[in-house]
């Protein structure tokens, strides 16, 4: 049985409660890709190693199904604050 974009974001939300969390299946449903883009506070203070470290701790179940994960952003909001303010001068 594949993992779903859910069981993600489930496994994510508990360990990391996210400000921002997108989770894509890359898989083309079957569970096995996942592209991550995550904002916590719980990333205050830590090496982008050891972020990545912690969205893989908080996959540990979910990372036996899935073949690859993409941590495309893993930021604190102070980093992602000003990501959201030039997008919304875009708009």
């Amino acid at each position: 049985m594949g993992v779903t974009k859910e069981d993600v974001e489930a496994a994510l939300n508990s360990a990391l409660s996210p400000s921002h969390l997108e989770v894509i299946d890359t898989s083309g449903g079957c569970g096995a890709s996942f592209d991550i883009e995550i904002v916590s506070e719980k990333f205050e203070g830590k090496r982008l190693l050891d972020r990545h470290r912690m969205v893989n701790n908080a996959l540990a179940e979910q990372m036996k199904h899935i073949h690859a994960l993409s941590i495309k952003k893993a930021l604190t909001p102070v980093q992602w604050k000003p990501k959201e303010e030039q997008e919304a001068r875009k708009e």
